[in-house]
């Protein structure tokens, strides 16, 4: 099984800040302690990647991915009666294209909070999506369960 994120999930990503859904992501650092936070930025950059922008470079998900790449976010929309997740590893980008790219498909309004581009980019390699407690696409070789 591969992950190959359909056209329906990735217009929901791209879409989720607009439609009043955020994404909520999580993180672990290094003391094991979970963080959740929502980034409006979050959105399909492949069919198996996720990106986000952050527009500040001391942002405390930036130094936990240094020490624990593995992430997941949850998606819900519930009039579309739609949800997923997606665990993955991530890791800062600074490449000045992947910026750019990642910066200029972020929601204006987001991208009104940092009009200088002071941030920089997350780029996030999909391990595997679950939907209703079942993992329906996952890379190869990935091992890990829907709960």
């Amino acid at each position: 099984m591969a992950v190959e994120l359909t056209e329906e999930f990735q217009t929901a990503i791209n879409n989720a800040l607009a439609d009043a859904c955020p994404i909520m992501w999580t993180s672990t650092g290094a003391d094991g302690q979970p963080t959740l936070a929502f980034f409006g930025t979050t959105q399909a950059y492949s069919d198996h990647e996720l990106a986000i922008w952050m527009r500040t470079t001391n942002r405390g998900f930036l130094a936990r991915i240094e020490d624990n790449p593995k992430v997941a976010m949850m998606y819900r929309n519930g009039p579309a009666r739609l949800a997923f997740q997606i665990h993955g590893e991530a890791r800062r980008v600074d490449d000045p294209a992947v910026k750019k790219h990642v910066y200029d498909a972020a929601p204006e309004v987001e991208q009104k909070t940092d009009p200088e581009r002071l941030g920089t980019a997350v780029i996030v390699e999909i391990s595997r999506v679950i939907q209703r407690g079942a993992v329906i696409m996952a890379r190869d070789g990935d091992t890990g369960s829907a709960d």
